[in-house]
């Protein structure tokens, strides 16, 4: 199915005066793209003009990593590859060799990759990884390489960029990383920049800044690929968008027409799942006070916590919103006991901590690789008294409630799928029967429909076993769909609180405004 036609024309962003007609950029017809005997991309077509932005979508195993690392030259050398065309900047890149590829990268096509912190090389400094494509591609003197990283840095709206660019990454936040990342990519001017979920797990606002970027740099005539789940933020930079499943295109048009009225049921699952849904709380009321943090305060090099004060109550989930370094996840390590607070107190209804476990934000380095998901769903029930002949049974039972298969007991975490693993993850939480739960960033990077599902879990578990849960997360929409009750903070204070719907239906704090008018859902509103 080709992505091109007269379904599939670019429309202008928002505001925008419609475009003159180019040729594109990238031009990719009957790509397939087979491995160990599986076709995993099979006979994806679309196009990319200069000044358009097209997005890819779909859940994991739709194919959209595997295409773009087709259009980067960067598939495994086991790999199958056919395609009728594919094209960038005006070269064949069907049966380039390897040398020609790499003059290719960064010159012509680059990518802006998902984990800037892994990407970014942890020993040199931004300046000197935004000028190494201009040695590699360029002739420029130092001094002039030195000038350009500048204008770079600049255009990507680094603050201070003089200071950036002596700083190395992890002295960044993910934000300006994600900036000096991009400011890279641009670096040799390239006609097409992939960027790759370019804005998973970033906080609301960080991400409509990066994405506010990635639009003009489109609107400033580089093509872009725009690989993505989270539907809104397809919603507010794509011109077009390529809807993928099982490595096949399903739907294709303009980003309005697709995002508003999808016509494929797949597609209208993705938009729903990215939907924010407020949920209707019990009465608190109705719900006894399970602890009390009073004036807890934390400094490491600087203050992260400056009074923080609320309660939690049994059985109703609290939500933790704010941009990264406002204390989120230091409030959660203290309430779980593994951080002590310099000042203030966490005092619990009974005198004692009741059972508390954590459910972390990447399943896959909280899990032994070595080991098989029943080993440690084992391991959690022996540490919780469960007698050896009675934890096969427990094991099974446990991941049957978080619904999963258990013939995945036998397997590792590396040969589960992402929802997989959240979910086993979860199941080991609960290995120690909990009454608290501490969910930090839980649904991160996760696909919306997954994400949808995990949060169904976790309402169904709340219900079914009377949970506390503390929810961190800088997505409002995940907040809407399970809190009940909400703090929003900003470095270190609590700037609103109260029920969840009363803040997010009428915020009081231009902060809170901020991160609702930042993370744009579907809905609208």
């Amino acid at each position: 199915m080709s992505a091109g036609g007269s379904d599939g024309g670019a429309v202008p962003a928002p505001g925008a005066s419609p475009r003159p007609v180019l040729e594109p950029a990238l031009r990719v017809e009957g790509l397939r793209i087979r491995i160990g005997g599986r076709i995993l991309v099979d006979d994806v077509s679309f196009s990319v003009s200069p000044g358009e932005c097209v997005a890819l979508v779909g859940e994991s195993g739709a194919g959209k990593s595997l295409t773009v690392r087709a259009l980067l030259g960067l598939l495994p050398a086991h790999a199958e590859v056919a395609a009728e065309t594919l094209e960038a900047d005006g070269v064949d890149a069907r049966r380039l060799p390897e040398r020609e590829w790499r003059t290719m990268r960064g010159a012509r096509i680059a990518l802006v990759s998902q984990d800037a912190l892994v990407s970014l090389d942890p020993l040199r400094r931004i300046g000197a990884e935004v000028a190494e494509p201009l040695e590699i591609h360029g002739s420029l003197t130092r001094a002039q390489r030195a000038d350009r990283v500048r204008e770079l840095l600049v255009d990507v709206a680094m603050p201070d960029p003089d200071r950036r660019a002596g700083q190395r990454p992890h002295e960044l936040s993910g934000g300006l990383r994600q900036r000096a990342l991009i400011a890279s990519a641009l670096a040799a001017d390239p006609a097409v920049l992939v960027a790759d979920e370019p804005t998973t797990a970033l906080d609301a606002t960080v991400q409509a800044r990066v994405m506010a970027l990635l639009r003009r740099i489109a609107d400033d005539g580089t093509a872009v690929v725009f690989v993505s789940h989270d539907m809104a933020a397809v919603r507010r930079i794509a011109d077009r968008v390529v809807v993928l499943r099982d490595g096949r295109v399903v739907e294709h048009g303009p980003a309005v027409r697709v995002l508003a009225a999808p016509r494929e049921q797949y597609t209208r699952e993705l938009v729903r799942a990215a939907a924010r849904t407020p949920r209707i709380p019990p009465a608190a009321g109705a719900a006894p006070v399970i602890a009390t943090v009073a004036g807890v305060g934390k400094s490491f090099d600087r203050p992260v916590l400056c009074g923080v004060s609320f309660v939690l109550r049994r059985g109703r989930t609290l939500g933790v919103a704010g941009e990264s370094g406002s204390g989120k996840t230091t409030l959660a390590r203290i309430v779980l006991g593994v951080e002590r607070a310099d000042t203030g107190t966490v005092v619990w209804a009974d005198g004692a901590r009741p059972r508390i476990q954590l459910v972390h934000q990447n399943p896959l380095g909280a899990f032994d690789p070595r080991w098989t998901i029943g080993r440690s769903l084992r391991e959690a029930l022996a540490a919780g008294g469960v007698p050896r002949g009675l934890r096969a049974a427990r094991t099974a039972a446990l991941l049957g409630e978080v619904g999963l298969d258990p013939e995945l007991a036998d397997r590792r975490p590396a040969a589960l799928s992402g929802g997989q693993r959240q979910r086993a993850a979860i199941a080991r939480a609960l290995a120690a029967d909990p009454e608290v739960l501490v969910l930090d960033e839980p649904v991160s990077a996760l696909d919306a429909t997954v994400r949808a599902r995990i949060l169904a879990l976790l309402e169904r578990l709340q219900r079914d076993r009377g949970l506390t849960m503390l929810l961190v997360s800088h997505d409002l929409g995940v907040i809407a769909s399970v809190a009940d009750d909400l703090l929003v903070m900003q470095d270190g204070e609590i700037v609103e609180q109260g029920p969840a719907a009363q803040v997010l239906d009428a915020p009081q704090h231009p902060f809170t405004r901020e991160l609702l008018g930042a993370s744009d859902p579907l809905t609208g509103s």
